[in-house]
């Protein structure tokens, strides 16, 4: 079969928080453009997850009137409280000896999904062609060397990549300039810094997992606009992270747990970790009685300013958490990755008005004069100084210092190396779920809606089948099996004979494997378009 091929003057991969609001100011600003947004989701808002606490700024530039247009901004933050949890008791701590950019005084408690709908719906009243269940798998190229725009992934490919009666071609979207949104740990966005060297000279990037549930709870124990954040308990002295809890609307509560991925023991298990959570004295009344509605996880970004890498190559640009723009010390990415879009669309209007068809300089220049940039430049050594000195020590330390620092702290070791032998490390022991409000993986991943067709290659590859046996298991006890927090990797027998077994079925899609993996033998690809989680209101 022909291969087909659709010409745009932009095409945006991606329709996240960032690529919607790149292609939403594209119009704005020259409505005769031809715009595309593809996305590997079912739907707009099918894999997109977030605590949320959403900051305004940038959807205030991009849509003033947004409160008359009805967006998804209901519950506005009416209280905030901080603890320290030991195992069985918590402390409140005080909020103003807290730093400023982890206040929450006019920010709302949102689904960021609902809000990537709503802006999607804003964007086609604008004639932006917008296309979910397209997952783009590989970026195309010019002659000349520039990007040319991306090749859609087959469709109808059976488990030996043979096609089937279903099978359709891939399609080339061709851009004058494409801008790359995947998110956190983007396929494309991943090769494009390789191809380009674009992280030459800045930090390698850190990461954190965030693991989220959305509850209906007794009004009695319901506060809208409540929230809350911990630290501590369950997570051990030198495990970088806390959990959330956020008060929405209509009895539903989001409660999660990030954990930064540069923890050393290969025993830690993330899901445990937030399912023992729950059980603490301080949260269990909360849910007490309530109803799990849906479960996801995703990584996010944490590096920050120092681990950003050159945004712009011949031909396209990184935008939003793909090259890594979230404010770790506000626990927020969502305002900043909607700015990049919006100044990456502002380049493309300029090099259209010029003629110019080189890189986006203007939008690395004015990155560099936004608040984008004074903002990470503040927040910047908040992070590094908690890998140091423990979370609370970070947050004091940005209390104290304010980002005016005449330095930066930096780093050079990579998540996934900072994992022990378990020769020199402490199994863990975790409960077993009450199923009121802990429970098991697979009973959680079904309320993601995750689908994949069974009948499909499997998208999660090995660069060496053998490493899996030969040094993960034998040197760190296959901690693919703990920090995944869907229960893909599993080790089974075999004749008496160890093999790792891949659930490809039940990937949310969230990367941890191919952040963690310490012998980075895992490649996470794009599998089938429309696969993977299908979150509601998350």
């Amino acid at each position: 079969m022909s291969q087909e091929a659709m010409e745009f003057d932009v095409v945006i991969v991606g329709a996240g928080p960032a690529g919607l609001s790149a292609a939403l100011r594209l119009k704005q600003l020259k409505a005769e453009l031809s715009v595309c947004v593809v996305d590997k989701g079912s739907e707009v808002g099918a894999h997109i997850i977030s605590g949320a606490i959403f900051e305004t700024r940038a959807l205030d530039e991009l849509i003033p009137n947004w409160k008359e247009l009805e967006a998804p901004l209901h519950t506005q933050v009416t209280k905030e409280q901080t603890l320290m949890l030991g195992q069985n008791r918590s402390w409140i701590i005080p909020t103003w000896t807290l730093p400023s950019q982890m206040h929450n005084q006019g920010n709302y408690i949102i689904s960021l999904g609902n809000l990537c709908r709503w802006l999607a719906a804003q964007a086609e009243k604008l004639e932006v062609e917008i296309y979910p269940s397209f997952a783009a798998s590989q970026v195309l190229f010019r002659d000349n060397g520039s990007v040319k725009g991306v090749l859609t992934g087959e469709m109808g490919l059976d488990k030996n990549a043979k096609p089937k009666s279903t099978y359709e071609p891939g399609i080339e979207l061709h851009g004058k300039y494409t801008l790359f949104a995947e998110g956190c740990r983007g396929s494309l966005a991943e090769q494009l810094m390789q191809h380009f060297e674009l992280r030459q000279g800045v930090d390698p990037q850190s990461y954190g997992l965030g693991i989220k549930e959305l509850w209906e709870i007794d009004s009695a124990q319901h506060q809208a606009g409540l929230v809350t954040h911990t630290v501590g308990w369950p997570l051990a002295f030198g495990v970088y992270g806390g959990s959330f809890i956020y008060h929405l609307e209509n009895n539903q509560v989001a409660i999660g747990l990030v954990i930064g991925l540069d923890y050393k023991n290969p025993y830690l298990h993330p899901f445990e970790e937030f399912q023992r959570l729950k059980t603490h004295p301080a949260i269990r009344p909360i849910l007490s009685g309530g109803r799990r509605i849906s479960y996801g996880a995703r990584t996010i970004n944490e590096g920050g300013w120092q681990s950003i890498p050159k945004v712009v190559f011949p031909g396209g640009a990184l935008i939003g958490c793909a090259a890594g723009f979230l404010n770790v010390a506000k626990i927020k990415g969502c305002h900043t990755a909607m700015k990049t879009g919006m100044l990456a669309a502002e380049a493309i209007s300029e090099a259209f008005q010029q003629g110019n068809s080189d890189e986006l300089t203007n939008y690395h220049k004015n990155l560099r004069c936004s608040w984008v940039y004074d903002e990470l430049y503040q927040a910047r050594n908040v992070r590094p100084a908690s890998a140091r000195w423990g979370l609370l020590g970070g947050a004091f330390y940005g209390k104290m210092l304010r980002g005016k620092e005449p330095f930066t702290l930096y780093r050079s070791e990579a998540d996934y190396q900072s994992l022990k032998p378990a020769s020199k490390s402490k199994p863990i022991t975790y409960p077993k779920p009450d199923n009121q409000v802990s429970f098991d993986r697979l009973s959680s991943v079904s309320l993601s809606n995750t689908a994949h067709e069974e009948d499909q290659p499997v998208h999660l590859q090995l660069k060496d089948a053998t490493v899996p046996i030969s040094v993960n298991l034998a040197q760190y006890d296959a901690p693919e099996q703990r920090y995944c927090p869907a229960g893909v990797y599993e080790i089974i027998k075999k004749q008496n004979i160890p093999h790792l077994q891949i659930n490809a079925a039940n990937c949310i899609h969230c990367k941890t494997c191919e952040i963690k993996d310490p012998t980075q033998n895992i490649v996470w690809t794009v599998p089938e378009g429309g696969s993977g989680p299908n979150y509601p209101n998350m």
